[in-house]
């Protein structure tokens, strides 16, 4: 049998390691991924390897070379102009694979019994087996779920938190028929995951997943690999060591010195020819490779040290990775999860910051210390974007040096000269952030529209009358005061998609953002009449004559974050009277205390007022809270139905668009006005792409997160709902009591418990195993339906919290009761069993 080795990774998320090498050739335990993957294949009596390249070929190349030296026959394809992906690779070489072939990945630490797998495979008479494995957190890999006799059911391409439904995922190696590459057309990128298996399943071809037992680590990140390191140290993997084991847990390789005073702990590794000076303390898990110097007093605590580098005297290192060929001076620290390019200088007492990444060729002088990355930027994080945008607190994490990279990084993945629309809310730290986000954008040669301080519905009405490639909306938090949240929109007006994030971030970590000559740098616009434009698609989708005579009295509150007020003057010109309340802007936001007594205020003023209702604006425009005439609030789940109800009755026979978790409330009430409910995961963007996707909308969102009116724009807004609220009212000759009074009776409650990340994906394998499939929704978490009733249990994941939540909705208080009682037992139980087993693990 014949093996294809995906070797043509760059490993981005392990920069600065792969600056100058490719990802299969990152070093564990001195010696290549690579080398040890060749070396398992050789295990298993697979000896003919063909390595599909493309990042930095020529060095894979020359190590390993007709492959002879490691026992196999080596044989190499390029991909010259670019990369065809996962399968576009391999169909190239189509020619070379004329029976059952194994592809397997070039970057990842695995003992898998290969042997076990291709026997599965033929005894299921399989096209396609993906090898599977059961990981803790499943949140960055392919997950998988097959059926009892191992035929793949379905499969999710990295999904997002709450749409895991299981931990058992695609580890990237697969056993295949020749025939399956068929299906793949030549010249052409395409993915195994992506593309090839989805369609093997909607042709009903046997496609099957073996669930391997043993080891395997996604070498994807510098965590990752530390990892990788300390599990071989400790034997959690079969790995062939380099070095002889000299004694019980150390191994040394040929020609090194160790000074009799040197204390080394085990495990350790000391590759050929190093030199160990005096009183040196090395530490368990330490992997110090070939021609390395220590100097004498060094301490050692666990780092990952490649070949050729240089510690000098009295110098420390935990638990960090020193790349090829660096020096680090006498008495210099370099802490936890740091990462020293190749060929780098660190100075004499100097001092490089946990977590810090210096680029390769780099110089620190000698007492400096180091708490940003040494290249153009700030410190690394995993992933910029969460549930939505790019959020964190206020000039910490989203400081000025951060949003100029982030503008550098997004105007990147634009063409040169595209326009972008920035706008902010009023707060000064949003106008800081959004400067230095403009700036960003110009270096590399966008161009800007600069929309200024303006509600966020505003800014998505406008953005697909300019002719701009997306924008970006900046403001402070609608449920964290001290956090700004920073939103990506596309030409349309909507959040960008999961992919065009990816891109951002991709030209973030890379850090190698365009640069525009001085002639060709973005220029700076400030549109005018952009309310105008709002105001007027704003009157065409109203019944002007119906709010003309309605003579409505309303009570609006902007809890001193007013941005945009073009309602109460709108109002005014239809002859409403609008009454505001707390309109000025206060320096600092409003606490959810604070927030609570001003909506106990706006109740006492709508009465003492006699108004036909209040409401209180938040989010920058896009949500509210009403209060009905009696003072009494409207909000969360029966908000939601009371909008369905009154836009259905308006629009009979129409579809709105709601989250997974909103009360069943909404189908009673649509089907009184033969409406359909489309629900979608639970995230703004979702919500928007359903609103434009599917056919006679006429209303989307929740009391949570505000309403859309998909005719107006993509996004939600409060000051629309406020004036379709009172042109509704007026022509159903109802009030909003009334209404609420007519809504159907449904008990609604959630509960939220601590989940790990580490346990969340085997809490939704089990639920899903535990229940029957035909009562399961998978739209997002896992939702268990009753057959023939609107009751039903949703457990959530949270998408940016270790956290669950759990949602019990039934006309029948009884039912809820014993059913929430029952779930939160349930997923308390598993929580806590999977942590002992973790911890055992551990």
């Amino acid at each position: 049998m014949r093996a294809v080795l995906m070797a043509g990774g760059s490993g981005t998320r392990l920069r600065p390691l792969t600056c100058d090498l490719p990802k299969p050739m990152v070093p564990v335990l001195n010696r290549p991924i690579a080398e040890h993957i060749i070396n398992l294949l050789r295990r298993h009596k697979i000896t003919e390897v063909i390595a599909t390249l493309h990042y930095l070929p020529d060095v894979l190349r020359d190590y390993f070379q007709d492959g002879s030296d490691f026992g196999v026959q080596m044989t190499y394809a390029i991909e010259e102009d670019q990369p065809l992906g996962t399968a576009g690779c391999v169909k190239n070489i189509a020619e070379l694979l004329d029976e059952t072939f194994l592809v397997i990945s070039g970057d990842s630490i695995t003992d898998f019994d290969l042997t076990a797998a291709i026997a599965f495979h033929k005894q299921k008479q399989s096209k396609a087996t993906l090898v599977l494995t059961r990981v803790p957190n499943p949140i960055e890999f392919g997950v998988v779920i097959t059926d009892q006799t191992g035929r793949i059911q379905r499969f999710l391409e990295k999904p997002s938190t709450s749409e895991i439904f299981s931990d058992t995922v695609n580890t990237g190696t697969y056993i295949l028929e020749p025939e399956v590459l068929e299906y793949l057309p030549e010249y052409t990128e395409c993915d195994f995951s992506k593309d090839l298996f989805p369609l093997l399943l909607t042709r009903n071809e046997p496609i099957y997943g073996y669930v391997a037992q043993g080891y395997w680590c996604d070498v994807g990140h510098l965590d990752a690999y530390r990892e990788a390191q300390y599990d071989a140290l400790a034997r959690k993997v079969k790995l062939d060591f380099p070095y002889q084991e000299t004694s019980p847990g150390v191994w040394i390789g040929q020609n090194t010195f160790i000074d009799p005073t040197a204390r080394i702990e085990t495990p350790a590794v000391i590759g050929d020819n190093c030199r160990i000076g005096a009183r040196v303390q090395i530490e368990d898990g330490t992997v110090i490779g070939d021609n390395v110097t220590i100097g004498a007093d060094a301490n050692l605590k666990r780092p990952i040290v490649w070949n050729g580098a240089i510690i000098g005297d009295e110098a420390q290192l935990s638990a960090c990775v020193i790349s090829r060929g660096t020096r680090v001076d006498r008495r210099a620290h370099v802490l936890e999860a740091a990462v020293v390019g190749s060929l780098s200088t660190v100075g004499e007492e100097a001092q490089i910051s946990p977590g810090v990444r210096v680029w390769p060729s780099k110089k620190i002088e000698s007492g400096a210390i180091l708490n940003i990355n040494l290249i153009w930027g700030n410190t690394a994080q995993r992933n910029l974007f969460g549930q939505r945008g790019v959020q964190g607190l206020a000039n910490i994490d989203i400081s000025p040096e951060f949003a100029v990279k982030l503008g550098a990084a997004y105007g990147s993945t634009l063409k040169p000269g595209s326009k972008v629309t920035v706008s902010r809310d009023q707060r000064n730290v949003s106008r800081m952030v959004t400067r230095s986000l403009i700036a960003g954008l110009m270096s590399v040669g966008i161009d800007i529209q600069n929309l200024d301080s303006t509600a966020i519905p505003i800014t998505r009405t406008v953005i697909p009358t300019m002719g701009v490639a997306g924008g970006i909306h900046v403001r402070v938090h609608p449920d964290r005061p001290d956090y700004i949240l920073i939103e990506f929109m596309d030409a349309k007006g909507i959040n960008i998609t999961k992919a065009q994030e990816k891109k951002i971030e991709g030209a973030y970590f890379k850090e190698d953002m365009r640069r525009a000559q001085s002639h060709e740098i973005g220029d700076v616009a400030y549109p005018s009449q952009v309310i105008d434009l709002y105001c007027t698609a704003f009157e065409k989708l109203l019944n002007v004559g119906t709010l003309r005579n309605s003579r409505a009295k309303v009570v609006i509150d902007y809890v001193y974050a007013v941005s945009g007020a073009v309602l109460p003057q709108m109002l005014d010109k239809f002859g409403a009277d609008a009454v505001v309340l707390n309109a000025s802007l206060n320096k600092t936001s409003m606490s959810t205390t604070n927030r609570e007594g001003l909506l106990t205020q706006l109740g006492h003023v709508v009465e003492a007022l006699k108004a036909n209702f209040g409401v209180q604006v938040s989010a920058n425009g896009e949500q509210l809270i009403l209060v009905d005439e009696s003072g009494y609030p409207v909000r969360g789940e029966t908000l939601t139905a009371l909008m369905v109800d009154m836009m259905l009755t308006s629009n009979p026979r129409c579809s709105v668009v709601v989250p997974v978790h909103a009360s069943s409330a909404v189908e009673q009430v649509a089907r009184r006005h033969d409406g359909k409910v489309i629900r979608t995961k639970a995230n703004p963007t979702a919500l928007m792409e359903a609103c434009q996707k599917n056919p006679n909308v006429v209303l989307g969102g929740s009391g949570e997160t505000g309403f859309i009116f998909p005719h107006l724009h993509p996004g939600f807004d409060s000051m629309f709902c406020i004036a379709k609220l009172i042109e509704m009212l007026t022509i159903q000759e109802r009030s909003l009591a009334s209404v609420r009074a007519e809504l159907p009776r449904v008990i609604h409650r959630n509960y939220t418990i601590r989940c790990p990340w580490t346990a969340k994906g085997a809490l939704m394998r089990y639920l899903v195993e535990t229940h029957p499939a035909q009562n399961l929704e998978l739209i997002d978490g896992v939702k268990i339906c009753q057959p023939y009733d609107d009751s039903w249990v949703l457990v959530l994941p949270d998408a940016s919290e270790p956290l669950v939540h759990l949602f019990v909705n039934s006309s029948d208080r009884e039912w809820v009761d014993d059913n929430l009682r029952n779930y939160r037992n349930r997923v308390q139980t598993f929580v806590e069993r999977e942590q002992e087993h973790y911890a055992a693990e551990v």
